[in-house]
């Protein structure tokens, strides 16, 4: 925690649909004394407790571990659908070396922190889908790490609370196909929800193991009655 008591969250991925609504949710609760963006394109706003980390190889953070020492989370939402990736390849580099890479420097530098890693609906190593089973290796990979804590968060469709910079068409459709049926907590989730969800986890004291959607929105609900969550006039509506 800072000198202020807050808590101090870096978050990887910052300008996708999942990040942005991650850095929402920590620059509305005043419990977050400073939230850290490790990104290699600009954001498109500043705000107070908002610190930009520019970062130009995910691979190699030795760069950027100065900003990495002292957080009380991590929250790894960097990544690339399966039909964006140029290659197999390409995707389990994003996906899986990436996230391991952004793991290992957390233990170094914050050996305590919480680190929360964006996996999706439906991982699974024996899945028949590709991006499924990458994702799942993600998983187990990150717990045998030897984290302090390390949770997977596996949200089903992901709508934008909060705009990011850019949605795929993706995205776009299906977020235009869920919203008539965003009452089913299984179905979807808003981003600034995850957000919510994984600073609730980290106040609870969460060690590790897998977040269905379901649970996400449970937990986003409970940091949203929490004494001190958020701003007096902030009025946001459910998960």
């Amino acid at each position: 925690m800072s000198a202020t008591g807050g808590l101090r969250v870096a978050v990887f991925g910052a300008t996708g649909l999942a990040g942005t609504g991650v850095v929402r949710a920590c620059l509305e609760d005043p419990r977050i004394a400073e939230v850290r963006s490790v990104t290699r394109r600009p954001l498109r706003f500043s705000e107070p407790g908002l610190k930009e980390v520019r970062c130009h190889d995910f691979l190699d953070l030795d760069p950027v571990a100065p900003d990495l020492e002292g957080l009380d989370a991590l929250c790894f939402c960097l990544g690339i659908s399966a039909s964006q990736a140029a290659s197999q390849e390409d995707y389990r580099r994003i996906t899986h070396d990436f996230a391991l890479a952004a793991g290992r420097a957390t233990r170094a530098a914050s050996p305590q922190a919480a680190f929360h890693f964006i996996s999706g609906s439906g991982a699974g190593e024996r899945s028949w889908m590709s991006w499924a089973r990458v994702k799942a290796e993600t998983e187990r990979d990150l717990a045998r790490l030897g984290l302090a804590r390390c949770l997977s968060w596996r949200p089903a469709m992901i709508l934008p609370e909060e705009a990011p910079d850019r949605l795929t068409w993706v995205q776009m459709l299906g977020g235009a196909l869920a919203r008539p049926l965003a009452f089913l907590p299984d179905f979807s989730v808003g981003n600034v929800a995850i957000g919510e969800a994984m600073i609730q986890a980290t106040f609870e004291g969460r060690k590790d193991g897998v977040v269905e959607n379901r649970e996400i929105r449970e937990l986003a609900a409970r940091h949203r009655a929490a004494p001190g969550a958020h701003q007096p006039d902030q009025r946001r509506g459910g998960g």
